[in-house]
């Protein structure tokens, strides 16, 4: 998902992936492709080799289980989840008051060694001083770079470890979700812990709950939207992950034109905060990343926002606009959608 945009940084905010990185990307081991990108090796109980065949039809490789593991923020919670700690981590980690930030999840950050908390931040030096067995991000493009791997430095950090991409763009939420499983489960965790598989159970039911609702209620419509200081911004339903699955499931978004999305690669709408009320939306699901607007100062700051209909009738809820990709986190974003869906009143 390009990124939905940030009033900070330059280019898009992730809503997805496609923000025209370039990054070389260094292959580990055999790049041939076959058609089951499946994992092999090295549980961390027989001490023999590791291997993981990544969505570029990469294999990272090496002579164990890797244990000094560095990650984006985002996968590296997913991890956790799996029982699968890290050391290192890049992006979004902590905010301003040095609390968690949204996209890390469970992890207890003080622990963690950060190498970048912001988009283009990455301490080479720091990468190299925790002798990285392998290094894992997310992808949100169909040309490999692998998500916050700062372009001007990926050569030189991808030389240095094996590295593994699990792609997150154009495919539905259900996809990152199995190879994010399979990655933990390469690396030593117990996917058959009781933990796990509550989770994974709770997801199902939580998609099965959301396909009910949208079904009894396909007159409430839902807009994905981010905020940045001088433009709203409505997220088409193709690239991401998320909402190609609720898309799936038979939720009835909001959807820009496909002109209107051409600006960013096919990711969203620009709106002036003057056109803020052009779509029609009983439910609003607002981007919770700390780089947006949050709905508590929109009011305040923007009049016409408190003007619409879904806001008055406060059916304003947080969109996970980068989910961490374990069922555990996941359930739960059905589960608020679903409700927010059986609850709504039909206000547009």
């Amino acid at each position: 998902m390009p990124r939905l945009p940030q009033p900070t940084r330059r280019g898009i905010l992730a809503a997805g992936g496609a923000l025209g990185l370039t990054a070389a990307l260094a292959a580990c081991g055999d790049d041939k492709k076959d058609s089951g990108g499946k994992s092999g090796g090295g549980s961390g109980k027989d001490g023999g080799p590791w291997s993981f065949k990544d969505d570029r039809g990469k294999t990272a490789k090496k002579d164990s289980t890797p244990k000094n593991i560095v990650a984006f923020t985002g996968v590296a919670a997913a991890l956790y989840d799996y029982g699968i700690e890290v050391k290192g981590v890049f992006g979004p980690t902590k905010t301003k008051d040095g609390k968690a930030d949204v996209q890390a999840g469970d992890m207890d950050v003080s622990k963690l060694t950060i190498l970048g908390n912001a988009w283009d931040q990455f301490s080479v030096e720091k990468y190299v001083g925790l002798q990285p067995d392998v290094l894992i991000s997310t992808m949100f493009d169909d040309k490999g770079t692998l998500w916050y791997v700062p372009e001007q430095s990926a050569d030189k950090i991808l030389k240095l470890a094996p590295s593994v991409g699990i792609s997150v763009y154009d495919r539905q939420m259900t996809k990152p979700l199995e190879r994010l499983h399979a990655l933990a489960e390469s690396l030593g965790a117990d996917v058959k812990a009781d933990k796990v598989v509550k989770a994974k159970k709770r997801f199902e039911a939580a998609a099965e709950r959301l396909r009910k609702a949208a079904k009894s209620r396909p007159e409430i419509r839902v807009l994905v939207g981010s905020a940045s200081a001088d433009v709203f911004y409505v997220s088409g339903s193709n690239l991401s992950a998320d909402l190609e699955y609720f898309k799936a499931l038979g939720v009835n978004l909001v959807e820009p034109s496909a002109q209107a999305l051409k600006a960013s690669g096919g990711w969203f709408e620009n709106l002036s905060w003057e056109n803020v009320d052009k779509y029609k939306a009983d439910v609003i699901m607002m981007d919770n990343r700390t780089s947006a607007l949050q709905p508590e100062g929109l009011e305040k700051q923007k009049p016409t926002w408190g003007k619409l209909p879904a806001v008055k009738a406060g059916q304003v809820i947080p969109r996970v606009t980068e989910p961490i990709f374990s069922y555990d986190k996941c359930a739960p974003i059905l589960e608020d959608l679903a409700e927010a869906i059986e609850k709504a009143k039909k206000v547009a």
